[in-house]
C-alpha cells in the first residue's frame, strides 16, 4: 500500500483505493487495473498536486473521491467519516457539496442549450443556498463577479458558445463555488485553455483558496505549473503513486527514475533539463499486470528484485518518500543526489516560461 503525505487533520482522506474493471467474455474475463492501493491525504487550504502521463490513473482517483464511480476496494475519509459508509441520502447530498469538481474541458462540462445563469442557479437550489428569484439571481451574479466575469447579468444571459475557453472554464469553477465545498478537484483545469490565460486561471484558484480556505487536488501532466501552484506533488504511474514531496523539492531532487524522466521531458530553450537517463519504448501492462514494479520494462536502473516485487514505501525524509528498490528500506534524503548528478535543472521561478508548453 502507498502510504504518504498523511495530515493529523486531513479534510479528505483515500486510504487504500482500488479500482478494477473487467475486460473481455468468456469463462476468463480478464481484469484491467487502474488504481491499485492508493492513500494519500489532502489537508485544509492544502494543494496537492497529481502528476503523471496520461493513462497513469489520475483522473479516476478524481471520479472516486467525486463519487462518479466506486471503489472496487478501500475508503474515502471526510473530515473523519468514512462517506462510503453513508448510505442516507442527504448525507451523501452533504458530502457532493463539499467536494466539487471541476472538469477538464470547459465546453463539454457545460451544456449548449442552457444559459450561463441556468448552470449556476441549479446547484444553487439543490443544495439550498438561495431562496426566491431575487436571492437567486443575487447569488448568481455574485458568483460570476467572483471569478471575475463582469458584467455578471450579461454574462449570465448568454449561452457556452458565446464565450471563450477562459470564460468557459471560470463558469465551471463558479459552478464548483455554487455549493460552497471545502475542497475541489481540478482535473486539467487549465490543459484546453490559451496560453495567454492559463497563469489567470491559477491565480484565481489560488486566490480562491485564501479567501474561501479552500483545498484543492490538482490534476495535471503539466509538471511546471504543478510547482507553481501546488504545496505537494505526488508522481503516478501505471496506478501507483510512486513518489511524493513538496513541489519546489521535488522538482530539483526527483528520486524515483519516473520523476526525472518526467522533468527531463519539460521543454527548456536552455538545455539544462536534459537527462542522462533514457525510458525504454513500450506502454504499462494494465491488464493482468506481472509481479513486480510497473515501470520495471522501461526504467534504465532496472535490477532484477524490480520485476519481482512492487517496493515498498521509503521515508527519505520527514515529508519525502519514494517507492523505488534503489533507494531500499532507511534511505535518507542525502542518498537522493544533487539536481546534477540526477539530470535535473536548477529551479526556474517563471511559470510562463513552461505552464505555457
Amino acid at each position: 500500500m502507498t502510504t504518504i503525505d498523511r495530515d493529523s487533520q486531513a479534510i479528505l482522506e483515500a486510504k487504500g483505493l482500488g479500482k478494477y474493471f473487467q475486460v473481455g467474455g468468456g469463462f476468463r474475463p480478464k481484469q484491467l487495473r487502474a488504481l491499485h492501493e492508493v492513500s494519500f491525504a489532502l489537508g485544509h487550504r492544502q494543494v496537492v498536486a497529481l502528476v503523471g502521463e496520461s493513462g497513469s490513473g489520475k483522473s479516476t482517483i478524481a471520479r472516486l473521491l467525486v463519487r462518479l464511480m466506486d471503489p472496487s476496494s478501500g475508503k474515502i475519509f471526510f473530515r473523519g467519516k468514512d462517506i462510503l459508509q453513508e448510505e442516507p441520502r442527504q448525507a451523501s447530498l452533504d458530502y457532493r457539496a463539499q467536494v466539487q469538481m471541476i472538469f477538464q474541458d470547459p465546453f463539454g462540462s457545460l451544456n449548449p442549450v442552457h444559459t450561463i445563469g441556468n448552470h449556476l442557479e441549479r446547484p444553487l437550489l439543490l443544495h439550498g443556498k438561495a431562496k426566491g428569484a431575487g436571492e437567486l439571481k443575487d447569488r448568481v451574479n455574485e458568483l460570476l463577479e467572483t471569478v471575475d466575469l463582469r458584467p455578471a447579468a450579461e454574462i449570465a444571459s448568454r449561452h457556452p458558445h458565446q464565450l471563450s475557453g477562459g470564460q468557459r472554464q471560470r463558469v465551471a469553477i463558479a459552478r464548483a463555488l455554487a455549493p460552497g465545498p471545502s475542497v475541489i478537484l481540478a482535473d486539467e483545469p487549465i490543459s484546453m485553455l490559451d496560453v495567454s490565460i492559463r497563469v489567470g486561471v491559477l491565480n484565481l484558484m489560488e486566490r480562491l483558496k485564501e479567501e474561501r480556505g479552500i483545498s484543492y487536488l490538482y490534476i495535471t501532466h503539466d509538471i511546471a505549473s504543478a510547482r507553481y501552484f501546488a504545496d505537494r506533488t505526488m508522481v503516478m504511474y501505471a496506478g501507483h503513486i510512486v513518489e511524493g514531496a513538496p513541489s519546489e523539492e521535488l522538482m530539483q531532487q526527483p528520486a524515483h527514475p519516473y520523476t526525472q524522466l518526467l522533468l527531463s521531458a519539460v521543454p527548456d530553450p536552455n538545455g539544462s533539463m536534459k537527462s542522462e537517463l533514457k525510458a525504454k519504448s513500450g506502454a504499462p501492462k494494465l491488464i493482468d499486470p506481472p509481479p513486480g514494479c510497473p515501470f520495471a520494462d522501461r526504467c534504465p536502473n532496472v535490477m532484477a528484485v524490480c520485476r519481482q516485487e512492487m517496493p515498498g514505501t521509503t521515508q527519505l525524509a520527514q515529508d519525502r518518500w519514494v517507492r523505488c528498490h534503489l533507494f531500499g528500506q532507511g534511505a535518507s534524503i542525502g542518498k537522493v543526489g544533487s539536481p546534477k548528478e540526477l539530470g535535473t535543472a536548477e529551479p526556474r521561478s517563471a511559470l510562463t516560461e513552461s505552464v505555457a508548453s
